[in-house]
């Protein structure tokens, strides 16, 4: 099976699969696209290997591909659209939206966060959301209602979607150089984007008092 896997990895198509599965990602959180995003970055990393070994480099062959700077264009372009989109829903989803963030206590909480976050200059939110399941979701849709400027948004989420793809890239990329391209690197690669996703919930559940600035003057 491992076998099927790499060879869709090195595919050309890998990378409109990317694209396609982070810009879902934000509205349909269960998506494997870091895996995807990390396997990838593995066989990139074992095309480098056979390369290097003297392996057959013959233009248009699977050691041609994936390409790591276009893997990250994708993965970081794709994210920062997705982003974007649900922002977008959030600032005009009108009474609607409002009734379903005053039902959600994860997406008040995101919303009053966002705005300590935002009135210090801090984007760290951001960073951390971005690695939490649904956490890219609840805060690009929490800004949006919050009615946030774009160019408040934006710039965190170029940084946060760059931070993203750098780890899932380099998960897979230096597992495979390590490990060699197997299930045991993919495991490793698994296992620690779920390590990341667990610390960042953990992060952003804590209660509000503990990240917000003292009120006193």
């Amino acid at each position: 099976m491992w076998e099927s896997v790499g060879t869709l990895a090195t595919s050309p198509w890998i990378y409109g699969l990317i694209v396609i599965s982070i810009l879902l990602d934000v509205f349909l959180p269960v998506l494997p696209s870091g895996v995807l995003v990390a396997a990838a970055a593995t066989a990139a990393a074992a095309g480098t290997g056979a390369a290097a070994a003297g392996a057959d480099t013959v233009s248009g062959t699977a050691t041609d591909v994936p390409d790591l700077i276009v893997l990250t264009l994708c993965a970081t372009t794709a994210s920062v659209l997705g982003d974007l989109a649900a922002f977008r829903i959030g600032l005009r989803g009108g009474p609607r939206l409002d009734r379903v963030l005053a039902r959600s206590r994860r997406l008040r909480t995101a919303q009053a966060r966002l705005g300590a976050a935002l009135a210090r200059g801090g984007g760290a939110l951001f960073l951390v959301a971005r690695f939490a399941p649904a956490g890219r979701s609840v805060v690009s849709l929490g800004a949006g209602v919050a009615q946030r400027r774009v160019s408040q948004f934006l710039p965190w989420s170029v940084l946060a979607g760059v931070s993203w793809a750098g780890y899932s890239i380099a998960l897979g990329y230096f597992g495979g150089q390590w490990l060699g391209a197997g299930w045991i690197t993919m495991a490793v690669s698994v296992l620690s984007l779920f390590l990341a996703g667990a610390a960042a919930a953990y992060l952003l559940r804590r209660p509000l008092g503990d990240t917000a600035p003292s009120a006193t003057t």
